[in-house]
């Protein structure tokens, strides 16, 4: 559970944590489309800026901030080689060979997406890093009004790290079998995966039974208005990060206008 940075909570005292849940969500809307709005590095960089000023502000672990990025990294690097060498430029090529061909343009892309996709992955981890669950599902039931949605998200987002830890100990319990995991080719690889997802699913309708039995027995009822013992509501913190979305959106829009873009 530990190499899971997604769906999991970092308990400390910080500003962004007190914040409220649906701030957090309006916040991390505004920040994805400020992020596909950017057109240029002084976007980008404008909204790196906010992103490390709620790191700061967040408390949370710079490595553990980064580790939520280690599940893309071949997904950035793919796309970062396809895009520096088949990316078609103007002017002459800085390096060409065959059908392979460097473009400055080409470059500029490529670290722009890599900017933008480490943004994007961030932004959404540090909201599981300082919202807990529970107020997360308060956050999406105040906006949607949809308590049944709000309910089956939280559950998909507790699971992932559950279900992580359960894949590590069935590893484990492999491993003291004698199962290999780490030798051979990529095909002998997948094949040792078997002895493990046999398992995880067993054990995945197992965890779904026992929280369905746990929720039936405190006699929960979807279709019934439902009491908060917590109510939401908005304070002079949650103006501040309001302010802060609504000048990042505007910032965006105006630095696109002004300085143009990159493409």
């Amino acid at each position: 559970m530990k190499d899971v940075a997604f769906g999991q909570y970092y308990p400390v005292d910080s500003f962004v944590h007190k914040l409220d849940p649906r701030l957090k969500l309006l916040f991390l809307a505004a920040y994805i489309t400020s992020v596909f709005l950017a057109r240029n590095f002084w976007g980008i960089g404008l909204c790196a800026l906010v992103m490390i000023a709620v790191i700061l502000s967040s408390r949370v672990p710079i490595h553990k901030v980064l580790r939520a990025v280690r599940g893309v990294v071949i997904l950035i690097a793919v796309t970062s080689v396809i895009y520096i060498f088949f990316y078609d430029g103007e002017g002459e090529p800085l390096w060409s060979w065959g059908v392979f061909a460097v473009y400055r343009e080409g470059i500029y892309f490529a670290l722009f997406l890599v900017l933008r996709l480490f943004l994007l992955v961030t932004c959404s981890s540090m909201l599981t890093y300082t919202t807990t669950p529970v107020a997360l599902t308060d956050g999406i039931e105040s906006i949607f009004r949809v308590h049944v949605v709000a309910l089956v998200m939280s559950i998909a987002l507790r699971m992932i790290p559950e279900l992580t830890g359960e894949v590590e100990r069935i590893k484990n319990a492999q491993k003291a079998r004698g199962a290999d995991f780490e030798s051979g080719g990529l095909i002998r690889r997948v094949r040792a995966l078997v002895p493990i997802l046999i398992p995880l699913l067993i054990s995945s309708f197992r965890i779904a039974g026992d929280l369905a039995e746990a929720m039936d027995a405190r006699c929960y009822m979807a279709g019934k208005k439902r009491i908060k013992y917590k109510k939401l509501a908005f304070g002079p913190r949650d103006l501040v990060g309001f302010l802060v979305g609504a000048a990042l959106v505007t910032g965006v829009v105006l630095l696109n206008v002004y300085m143009g873009s990159v493409f």
